[in-house]
């Protein structure tokens, strides 16, 4: 069984909790999540199965879409809603509708995030998160991240300390950080209020699947349905479509020579609709590509 489920995670269980939810219903050990996302999150998080579990660092390394609400006035040590508040102020004159726009136009393009203690970016071989329990903190990295577009959005229910915006930005961004950040700019302590992701490379909430309806799949042995092909998580990558002689070849992953076409890697090699492997510009000898990723079957 080979495949990328295009889970909607729900709130309450970690990332690691869907990947062993999916493992029982699906009776199979081989699979993994493809970008973590916390407790509290809602959102798209692909799974691959079987096979499919060769593309992990491929579809991680996409870009993400995200709608988050910012709370202005208070800050917190998580820098979401779930921390302890570690400053609060009254908010007299709340920022305008204009002063908003401009502190979010700012964050567009490459910019520098320090990542929050609570996280699980590492310092001399131990967790960020791991220090914070300890209560102690350390000097963290700052980390380059590029917010590719970054939109207002309309909020069903308007509150002058609160605002919602959509993003689209590369792997490894904090939202959490992104909207202590924008509070900064606005002049006031923040904290990221709530947040969901809506689209991870090409797959998106709209062709997401709930665990309810993959329960009821399994139910009716039909849950294998659900699984997208590999090639779906690769659709970011150039694509080059070989013969039945070279696809002979690709299988035993020999070195082949390297198309006039391909420019940049890594580079995904199919016959057909079929996803064969993935190669690499080989390092030593740029006439050739070689393989990073073989599939069998």
């Amino acid at each position: 069984m080979n495949g990328i489920l295009p889970l909607w995670k729900p709130k309450g269980l970690t990332s690691h909790d869907c990947v062993m939810k999916v493992r029982t219903l699906f009776k199979t050990k081989k699979a993994g999540h493809t970008g973590t996302l916390d407790p509290e999150v809602e959102g798209v998080l692909p799974i691959c199965i079987g096979q499919a579990t060769k593309i992990v660092p491929f579809l991680t390394d996409t870009n993400k879409t995200y709608i988050t609400k910012v709370r202005l006035g208070s800050a917190t040590d998580t820098e979401d809603a779930h921390g302890k508040v570690t400053e609060e102020i009254k908010i007299t004159n709340p920022p305008t509708d204009k002063e908003i726009e401009q502190a979010l136009s700012f964050f567009t393009g490459s910019i520098k995030q320090l990542p929050p203690m609570y996280s699980a970016v590492k310092v001399n071989g131990k967790k960020l998160y791991e220090y914070a329990r300890e209560g102690k903190y350390v000097k963290r990295p700052v980390r380059e991240t590029v917010i590719h577009n970054i939109e207002r959005l309309p909020d069903e229910n308007p509150d002058p300390l609160s605002f919602s915006f959509e993003v689209i930005c590369s792997k490894g961004t904090y939202i959490r950080t992104l909207c202590v950040d924008i509070g900064k700019k606005l002049g006031f302590p923040a904290h990221m209020e709530k947040l969901a992701r809506i689209r991870t490379g090409s797959f998106t909430k709209e062709n997401s699947v709930t665990f309810a309806t993959m329960e009821q799949a399994a139910k009716e042995h039909r849950h294998q349905e659900l699984l997208l092909p590999i090639i779906k998580g690769l659709e970011h990558l150039e694509r080059l479509y070989v013969d039945e002689q070279l696809k002979e070849k690709i299988q035993h992953g020999q070195k082949l020579k390297r198309p006039g076409e391909i420019k940049k890697d890594p580079i995904v090699l199919t016959y057909g609709e079929e996803v064969l492997a993935i190669y690499q510009i080989h390092p030593d000898h740029p006439e050739q590509i070689k393989p990073l990723r073989v599939f069998h079957g």
